[in-house]
């Protein structure tokens, strides 16, 4: 039997990449940070997550937990996690310490999403991470593995995580395929399904979780967060035009990494096959005022069966990234006082 989809209105969260905007410092980009974080708070959104990429020249989230730690200083009740660790890039029991430390630092706030891409190119992977290209294939133990740790109940006589065992920071399977799907679903945890940049297996994916999912202690029934991009404004036609140079800048980064290309060059790029390829990677954004954002999403939660969606707001600069903020949460008529409901809640 195909297991319903939601039909309450999802839960709102938000993914920060502490992106550094053309002509910032990384300082002004965790600056910017922390104030995304304060003002998803004070509008009511159910967590943040910080995502782990590696050697990005427009990305200042290489390490989430440290950037975790310096938020929940600034912030009182949302929700932080990492969404996620790369855990193939690292040690079950190093991360059972970073996530139990940050859970015993602010108790009933830390998520930890887990993802087993590498986050970053061939180069740095092999070279500078030192990561064994093979060691994706070891992420359902790893998965396994961690989850002990976290619960006191160490696999090596011995060795306890400490601070981390008996904290059972709740972890989420993140994914962009049908392996990540299945791992959830096997293992009865929550899925996050990477749709705001991976967005071809969505339905199939969300799909196979709800009727594959196999209760667990943690989680008796399936959880779907699904991304979506939001580009937010006053105004249609704003809306509209800071898509348009979303568009722009989405395809100057991802094709002219490490080079410097002309915006003739980047027009040209546009109507390419590549260029087209890397648009599509935004299929899921929701572009507009209060209603069409409202609209939009509406139709998203249907076909993805979420119940919360995780928000990347799709800007360039600050100012517009906390507009969008604010107008996606009139268009969903947040509530600060209402937040419970997602696994790890309260």
């Amino acid at each position: 039997m195909t297991e319903a989809k939601s039909t309450s209105r999802a839960h709102l969260s938000v993914l920060d990449f502490c992106t550094i905007y053309e002509g910032e410092t990384e300082t002004a980009s965790i600056e910017h940070s922390v104030q995304l974080a304060q003002r998803a708070e004070e509008l009511g959104y159910s967590r943040i997550w910080y995502t782990e990429h590696h050697n990005m020249p427009s990305i200042s989230s290489s390490s989430p937990a440290v950037l975790i730690a310096h938020i929940g200083a600034k912030t009182n009740s949302i929700r932080l996690g990492a969404g996620g660790i790369m855990l193939p890039n690292h040690s079950p029991y190093v991360i059972a310490e970073q996530f139990g430390t940050l859970e015993e630092m602010y108790p009933d706030r830390i998520d930890l999403g887990l993802g087993r891409a590498p986050g970053t190119d061939a180069q740095t992977l092999g070279r500078a991470l030192r990561r064994d290209f093979n060691a994706a294939e070891r992420f359902p133990g790893d998965v396994r593995e961690l989850e002990a740790y976290l619960a006191d109940n160490s696999p090596i006589p011995g060795v306890q995580a400490v601070p981390g065992a008996g904290t059972n920071v709740p972890l989420y399977i993140l994914g962009s395929s049908m392996f990540g799907a299945s791992l959830a679903a096997k293992y009865g945890m929550p899925y996050a399904f990477a749709s705001h940049f991976a967005p071809t297996h969505l339905e199939q994916a969300t799909q196979y979780y709800r009727e594959n999912f196999q209760p667990s202690a943690t989680l008796d029934k399936p959880y779907v967060i699904a991304g979506v991009n939001v580009t937010g404004a006053n105004t249609k036609e704003e809306a509209d035009a800071l898509y348009e140079k979303v568009c722009f800048n989405r395809i100057k980064t991802m094709v002219g990494r490490g080079r410097m290309l002309t915006d003739n060059q980047v027009e040209q790029l546009i109507g390419s096959a590549q260029g087209q390829q890397i648009l599509d990677m935004l299929r899921y954004s929701a572009v507009g005022t209060e209603t069409e954002i409202r609209e939009y999403l509406t139709d998203f939660q249907e076909i993805s069966g979420a119940d919360e969606l995780m928000i990347s707001v799709q800007a360039t600069s600050r100012e517009t990234t906390l507009t969008g903020l604010d107008v996606l949460a009139r268009a969903w008529e947040l509530d600060p006082a209402i937040v419970a409901g997602r696994p790890g809640g309260n």
